[in-house]
Order: C-alpha cells, then structure tokens, then sequence
C-alpha cells in the first residue's frame, strides 16, 4: 500500500463510492483511497431485496461505477480489506494484515448491518440480507412452494416478501407490533401495503412474538410466543440495523445510535467525517432533531457533501429526507419526518392513490407520505419536499384539494 497522505474513506458503499467521485469533482488532486471489505465493486443495495431476487436472468451486482472510471477518475479502491484502528494522533489506518495507511482527511461511511435476533444465532436455515453474495444465498431459496417466514414487518421484511411471491414461494411475516411498517410510515399507507401483500397470499402475523427457532432436519420450527409453531425452509431477519461504530467508538469518537456529527457532518475530531447510514445528524429544518436515516438518496447526498466539506467547503447539511419502497406495482414514498406533524391531510389522487399532507402545530408543512401504483405519487412529494425545505405554511383546504396544484403554493 501507498504511505501517501491523502483522503481515505472507509466504506465502499453507495455513500463512500459517492464522496470518492465527489472529492474529483471538486478539483482534488491528491490521493483518494476508497477501502471497501468486500470483494465487488462499490454497488447499489436497494436492488438487493427487489430486482436481484425476482430478475429472470442470471443477478449481478448493479456497480455504481466500473473499474475503469475509478483508474480514469485516479481512485485506488482497495477490496476486501478490514481497518483495525484509527490513531488520531498520528491520523494513521492499521489494517488487519498488519499494513497501515496515513489519512490527511478520513470519511467514515461504515454504513449499517442488520440487526441480530439472538434465538436465530444457532439455526442453519435463517439468513440476514445486506451483501449481494446474501442476496444470492436468499435468491436461491425462493422457489415455488417454499416456506418463507420473514420475522420483521419494516420496508426490507415486506419488499422480500413482495419478491419471493413473485417466485412463487409460500410467506409468512411475523412482527411483534401492532402492524407493518411501525417506524416512519402512517397507518394508513401502511394498512394499504398490507392488504396488498394478503391479496397476494402473503400471511401477516402481527402482535405476536417468537419463543424459540430450532433445526429439524432441512428446516426450521418458530415456536410462537402463543404456543403455536410454524415451519419454514427459510427465515429471513428483518428486525431493523444497527450502525457500525466499532472504529469510531475505540477512536475515542463520539457516538449513540451512529457516529455523532454536526451539520457538516465533521465528527468531534475535526479532521474525521461520517456520513450515511453510520451517522447521527442534526437537522436544521426540525429545530436540530438528531436523526439517523437508512436511505439511498441520504447516503448520497452525505457523500457528495462529506467530501466537499473534507475540501473545507463548510457547507451545512439541509435535505428533506426522502426515501422510497416498491412493493409489486405500488411506490411509496415520503418525504420529511411525519412524526413531526400534529394534523393530517388527505389527497386523493385516483386510482387508490393518495398523499398525506402532515402539518406542524404551526401550520408548516412538515412531511408528505403517499403511496399509488407506479410514480403516481412521485411528483406531488417531490412538490411537497420544496414546500417542506422552505417551511412552507400551505392551508389545509388547498392540501386536501385534488385541483389545487401543489406547484402554485410554491409560488404562494
């Protein structure tokens, strides 16, 4: 390896690829490293848990670039390599094979995995996804007539469970809540995506927890917390991620639920940024509400903003969150925190589509959640996430009003 100082990131996710490119087109033209612990080329995730598992031909990872733009662009990417230590002092990577790396600015962009359910710990037939090389093992297992348990009603849970219908396998989702879709999505999208998933043949088990998961031969028996058992060829997990700190935490950095950053998404060390799924940032639009978000389109927008302020932009962190789902022929899309609203307003759309306008105590407009076949939806929230990012105040008779175009209140 190089001894080179220069900008090195760790993560070769869709955030870390991102700053990467982002640090060329900014005008740097010192050493970039991007160190990845896989062996692929940076690649997107969301097709993992949709098109990778339902794709007729033979899956391949969707690479966010090939190798011969990181050789233009001058980007060494080093794969399946593990950093051990960050010396802060010395601003020096140790790596697992005894090498070590000198940093002049280091982006973390560690990214999340998933979540562990301990009484799955000793079960040959349960799968967690996060890797493309997971996705095959999953991919593999949805054929006709198989039983799928998926234990976890969130966006990864259900978009599988979308998948391994459309390869005919039989599914079961378990959660422990009241209802799919607890965290960041409103009752009634979610009460939609659910009946859309049983119309499908899909078993949603809601309100019920597990007891026990144990091996009998070439598949799995869940003993149900209400004494039930079912069995399953296959249980995925999907109980949600957690953020990997580990580097940071032994660095002395600050950390919670992800690595704490301030609106420049700079660490407490100054010279160490994080970015994507691994963070936990302040939002400016929400009185500074610390949040950390698992979505494509934030780990981009992280990147890009990471390695401008690596450059010593010092430009402030100010997107409304915004992320998707597609399940079978329905998107669903939200933009802003709807937690943060007190009233909800309903727009109707035709064709079962439908937006929910939701208003602060004030009267701004805090969020917009909307779910219809297709991209029915995806103009009007794209219309609502400017409304949002300007702290718009729209009334809520125009919200409701199909013939109210949302671009006039922009103007307003």
């Amino acid at each position: 390896m190089t001894v080179t100082s220069g900008m090195v990131i760790i993560g070769a996710g869709e955030c870390g690829a991102r700053a990467a490119f982002a640090l060329r087109e900014n005008g740097y033209e010192g050493l970039v490293t991007l160190i990845g612990a896989e062996k692929h080329l940076p690649y997107e995730r969301p097709p993992l848990s949709k098109d990778i598992m339902v794709c007729e031909d033979h899956p391949v990872a969707r690479t966010i670039a090939a190798q011969e733009y990181f050789d233009e662009k001058a980007i060494q990417f080093i794969a399946e390599t593990t950093v051990t230590h960050i010396d802060r002092r010395a601003k020096q990577l140790a790596f697992a094979d005894g090498q070590s790396l000198p940093y002049e600015k280091l982006l973390l962009a560690t990214g999340a995995i998933p979540r562990t359910l301990p009484l799955a710990a000793e079960s040959r037939h349960c799968a967690y996804l996060r890797s493309f090389d997971d996705a095959l093992t999953i991919r593999a297992r949805f054929r006709p007539g198989a039983r799928i348990v998926i234990v976890g009603g969130g966006f990864i849970g259900l978009e599988l469970a979308a998948s391994a219908r459309k390869r005919g396998a039989e599914v079961t989702v378990l959660e422990t809540q009241a209802r799919v879709l607890m965290r960041g999505v409103p009752e009634e999208i979610a009460e939609t995506i659910a009946a859309r998933h049983r119309q499908e043949g899909v078993q949603l088990r809601c309100g019920i927890g597990i007891s026990a998961i144990r091996d009998s031969g070439a598949s799995a028996t869940i003993g149900l917390a209400n004494g039930e058992t079912i069995h399953a060829d296959l249980v995925i997990i999907g109980i949600g991620a957690v953020p990997v700190t580990a580097l940071a935490e032994a660095a002395g950095l600050e950390t919670g639920n992800g690595i704490f950053v301030n609106e420049y998404l700079q660490t407490s060390d100054p010279d160490i940024f994080a970015a994507g799924d691994c963070c936990i940032f302040p939002l400016a639009l929400y009185g500074g509400r610390r949040v950390r978000l698992e979505a494509w389109r934030n780990a981009q927008e992280q990147g890009t903003l990471a390695a401008r302020n690596m450059l010593g932009f010092a430009e402030p962190h100010l997107s409304v969150p915004w992320f998707w789902s597609d399940q079978y022929e329905l998107g669903l899309q939200v933009a802003g925190l709807p937690d943060e609203g007190t009233l909800t307003i309903r727009r109707d759309l035709g064709d079962g589509a439908f937006i929910l306008f939701h208003l602060a105590a004030d009267g701004r407009l805090v969020a917009a959640s909307g779910i219809g076949p297709g991209n029915a939806v995806a103009r009007d929230i794209r219309l609502a996430e400017m409304l949002i990012a300007r702290s718009a105040c729209p009334a809520a008779t125009q919200l409701a009003a199909p013939d109210v175009k949302l671009k006039s209140l922009l103007a307003a």
